[in-house]
């Protein structure tokens, strides 16, 4: 629903900017018609399973689609859309503690805090593609507000944070060598994509945006798992 929505809002946007045209909306693959549909349908399953769940799940889902949605425009007003994106990611820890439990706890809000720095670290790092673009159309993302290399800083203090992050989550998780094996990975590969990433040099910005974030999502998800398993 998010990511349909997000192309809706964005498709004028896609069709002026070199990088986004060759997307389904702009080159015409995919009709408006068919997006809203997707959204529809996606946003109406999201309530119902949510309702299927339990009552907080049902509570909180519609709150939750408006900050997915709502981050379709945060780029038109604020600067600090890459938190929002964080945000919108980072919700997802607590809302599955909260289908399996019923209640909010702590680690998951821990883990809130660092899947928002950390996926907002890597939307900065990713949105250095648009600098010129966002300034030229009165876009707000912090390379067209700071520059480049401001921003790298931001996102390097970014995912600093995130590392405390998910460090203070795996010691609220129970602690123990195999999560503290997964927030070493997810140092080493943090640190690794910005070695990667200059403001001048973008070449690998797929490597460090997909590459690094997806093996790092991986790499905690069988660490966790597996930690759970074993304490079992």
């Amino acid at each position: 629903a998010a990511m349909a929505f997000n192309r809706l809002v964005d498709h004028r946007v896609d069709a002026q900017n070199p990088r986004t045209t060759d997307r389904s909306l702009p080159a015409g693959r995919l009709s408006r018609r068919s997006a809203w549909a997707v959204t529809g349908v996606s946003a109406a399953s999201f309530i119902i399973a949510a309702a299927a769940l339990n009552r907080l799940c049902l509570v909180l889902a519609v709150p939750t689609l408006a900050v997915l949605f709502g981050y379709s425009f945060a780029k038109r007003f604020t600067a600090a859309s890459h938190f929002w994106l964080g945000l919108g990611l980072g919700i997802a820890p607590v809302g599955a503690w909260i289908a399996v439990t019923g209640r909010v706890d702590w680690p998951p809000v821990i883990l809130a805090g660092a899947v928002c720095l950390w996926v907002a670290g890597f939307d900065i790092i990713y949105s250095l593609q648009d600098e010129d673009f966002d300034r030229d159309h009165g876009l707000h993302s912090l390379p067209a507000r700071i520059g480049g290399r401001g921003a790298l800083v931001m996102a390097r203090g970014a995912h600093v944070l995130a590392f405390a992050g998910f460090l203070a989550f795996a010691v609220a998780a129970g602690g123990g060598p195999l999560r503290l094996a997964a927030v070493a990975i997810a140092g080493a590969l943090l640190s690794w994509q910005h070695r990667l990433i200059t403001a001048n040099d973008l070449t690998a910005v797929n490597a460090a945006f997909f590459s690094a974030n997806g093996t790092l999502a991986l790499m905690m998800g069988v660490f966790f798992f597996v930690a759970r398993i074993v304490e079992s």
